[in-house]
């Protein structure tokens, strides 16, 4: 994945027309119409040597002409791309079939417009106040022992709110042609385990914060408990001490368990976990586990934990699942904390663009998402993409035949396996069924409960049976890209296919430092840590030789801690561990668009300079364009606990210092900021 979510036009002989990407559009019309320049010098900040930060040379004046909204903890291409397509085109679509003055029961423009109705009215969420809700909180109230407690936190589990354990359904990954259910760590909610053992000024801020928080949802909801945030936070903490790291759960054979139903009653004596998963309406003889020991620890955590204190834990878990969807007191509590004091989030969007996203989310996206790509995805881009994706297949093929650190036998393998790398482009062949999905104009979380539970009993429908090849992880208008590994996939919706990252009418070496370097990026998902433990059909399998893995490793190690040498803020450095997939798969995604780029230059003319920029220099300041990014501090921080993706301004640097075609771009030599000596460089792909 090349962006951890959760949202140039030249001839090659012209100079670039310069137009301000904040130009939005007023009409859908001018939308589909916009020129978008190639390359937009008004971004370079001369005043900074390249040589020395090419973020801040390629970037710096973006970064002053750009600064991050008050509705926002961080702002670059990505935003400004989801901004667009929320804010013009999904509202577009919205507004006009808000017109439709009876839309057919169950269709894709009743859904739409009900869903978004429901969430505006804002008089109907007042009066009804935690009423929706209170079927489920008075089975919390009704709890009295722990086995109450399981099959309570079971049944809520089916309408989206979070637990002690998570439980879902995906391909096995030692047979990746059968869904399998999994088991999975769950229910804190801070964002990491660190979070409640980090000692610096911040952490402990943020713990004292949540205690305040909680308390404060207690009252606005009429709960109010002495000390209930303290209890709720003790009990996370003691949970969070059982629960393995965000770089141990990276490890894929770590986090493979299989076992039978039957061996839960062992590992756990007093939690009835068969009771939980029925409860779910989950049935399966054999389940996969991310760590037998969490479940002997949960027992023991549960076991010795107060009912109240479990019972206070699921009722604030129950109105935080749905805080966004409550009278105004509530809501704002949670951006509070959630939004304010987690990420530096000053204002919520407006209700009004609020109401899309909320929208957008029926049928995960895609009941709108077909309208989207009638309107905005031309077939000719699905084209262009597959002669991009299988140049891209060639040259990495030439690049594995290359490596002098890997053998014959598992280049062998390594290129069997690229064979067999599919593609998905733009939107699905085939949609799913959303006819079970109800939606009123006055009954927002009904409509909620209704779209969640119908994504649950889609999960449900798969247990036991071959995996659908055919469905998709995101929706069509999601700007970003993802690589499945239990598929052998790549997979690039149409919100992505747009400048910066494409433009079909652009100078070929803008486009190959864009979306050619996404699909390099995406491919190399398929031979970073944790994609390269699969094998051609998707299986968890290892299909390397012992000194060849070896060697792998060995490169990963130097670039693992190449990168925890990055010091983002004053004490606390990148991840290099968490972070070393992405980062794998940037160097990747660069060095095969560059050696694609120069492929396809070949027996051609020279390609001329554009606003005094060799091609091979535009490659390179496309490549940073992309990454371009604004990030608060307290988000900055998050993202250095959590986001398997290094800051963006590392995207930026620190692949280019491995690349010797940067050095020659560039004229970067010994002394310079942006040099490192050849032994220090790392190529592995």
């Amino acid at each position: 994945m090349i962006l951890n979510y959760t949202k140039i036009l030249v001839a090659a002989t012209v100079a670039t027309t310069i137009m301000s990407c904040n130009n939005a559009p007023k009409t859908m019309q001018e939308s589909k119409e916009k020129v978008i320049p190639a390359f937009d010098t008004t971004s370079l900040d001369k005043t900074v040597r390249p040589q020395d930060d090419f973020d801040g040379y390629a970037n710096g004046n973006w970064k002053k002409l750009n600064p991050i909204p008050a509705t926002d903890g961080t702002w670059g291409a990505f935003h400004i791309i989801d901004k667009e397509n929320s804010e013009v085109k999904l509202k577009g679509i919205i507004d006009e079939v808000l017109k439709i003055k009876e839309a057919k029961e169950g269709s894709d423009e009743q859904k739409i417009g009900d869903m978004y109705r429901s969430y505006m009215d804002t008089l109907q969420i007042e009066k009804l106040g935690l009423s929706p809700l209170k079927t489920y909180i008075d089975k919390i109230d009704k709890i009295t022992n722990l086995t109450d407690w399981m099959a309570v936190n079971g049944e809520l589990q089916m309408i989206g709110v979070s637990s002690v354990m998570g439980i879902y359904v995906d391909a096995d990954d030692r047979n990746s042609k059968m869904n399998a259910v999994k088991w999975v760590q769950n229910g804190l909610s801070l964002n990491e385990k660190s979070y409640y053992s980090g000692n610096d000024e911040r952490m402990k801020m943020i713990r004292a914060e949540f205690v305040k928080h909680v308390d404060n949802t207690f009252n606005l909801t009429g709960k109010a408990t002495p000390k209930a945030g303290e209890t709720i936070l003790n009990f996370e903490t003691s949970l969070a001490k059982i629960q393995l790291s965000n770089v141990e759960l990276r490890d894929p054979i770590k986090t493979y368990n299989k076992i039978s139903t039957a061996d839960l009653k062992t590992m756990s004596k007093n939690a009835d976990w068969a009771l939980f998963s029925s409860k779910q309406n989950i049935v399966s003889d054999t389940i996969i586990v991310q760590n037998k020991k969490y479940f002997t620890d949960l027992n023991t955590l549960l076991t010795r934990t107060d009912i109240n204190t479990l019972k206070l834990y699921t009722y604030y878990k129950l109105i935080n699942a749905f805080g966004y969807y409550l009278p105004k007191s509530i809501k704002v509590e949670r951006f509070n904390f959630y939004g304010t004091t987690m990420a530096g989030i000053k204002e919520q969007k407006k209700r009004a663009i609020q109401a899309i996203d909320v929208t957008e989310g029926v049928g995960n996206g895609n009941i709108i998402g077909r309208l989207y790509v009638k309107q905005f995805f031309p077939e000719s881009s699905k084209k262009k993409m597959v002669e991009m994706i299988e140049n891209v297949r060639t040259v990495y093929g030439e690049r594995i035949d290359q490596l002098t650190w890997m053998t014959d036998s598992t280049k062998l393998m390594a290129k069997k396996k690229l064979s067999t790398f599919t593609y998905k482009i733009g939107y699905p062949d085939k949609w799913e069924d959303y006819t079970a999905i109800t939606v009123k104009p006055n009954a927002l979380i009904e409509n909620i409960i209704s779209n969640t539970l119908w994504n649950h009993n889609k999960m449900l429908s798969d247990v036991g049976k071959p995996v659908d090849k055919e469905r998709w992880g995101f929706s069509p208008q999601t700007v970003n890209a993802y690589y499945n590994p239990l598929n052998n996939e790549v997979v690039f919706p149409a919100g992505i296919l747009q400048a910066p990252f494409f433009n079909p009418n652009a100078d070929d070496a803008i486009n190959y430092g864009g979306i050619i370097a996404v699909i390099g990026h995406e491919f190399t998902h398929g031979f970073d840590d944790q994609g390269a433990q699969y094998d051609e059909v998707g299986n968890l399998r290892n299909w390397w030789s012992e000194q060849d893995l070896a060697n792998f490793q060995g490169l990963s190690k130097n670039y693992i801690n190449y990168f925890g040498a990055f010091e983002p803020i004053k004490g606390i450095n990148i991840n290099g561990e968490l972070t070393i997939g992405e980062n794998i798969a940037d160097l990747g995604g660069l060095t095969l668009a560059y050696n694609a780029l120069l492929r396809s230059l070949k027996g051609k003319p020279e390609p001329a300079k554009i606003d005094g920029f060799t091609w091979q220099q535009r490659f390179f300041l496309s490549w940073a364009q992309v990454w371009h990014n604004n990030i608060k501090d307290e988000e900055l921080r998050n993202r250095l606990q959590t986001d398997p993706h290094s800051p963006a301004r590392y995207r930026i640097n620190g692949p280019l210092k491995h690349l010797q075609e940067f050095y020659d771009a560039f004229g970067v030599k010994e002394g310079d900021a942006m040099w490192i000596p050849v032994s220090e460089r790392v190529k592995i792909w």
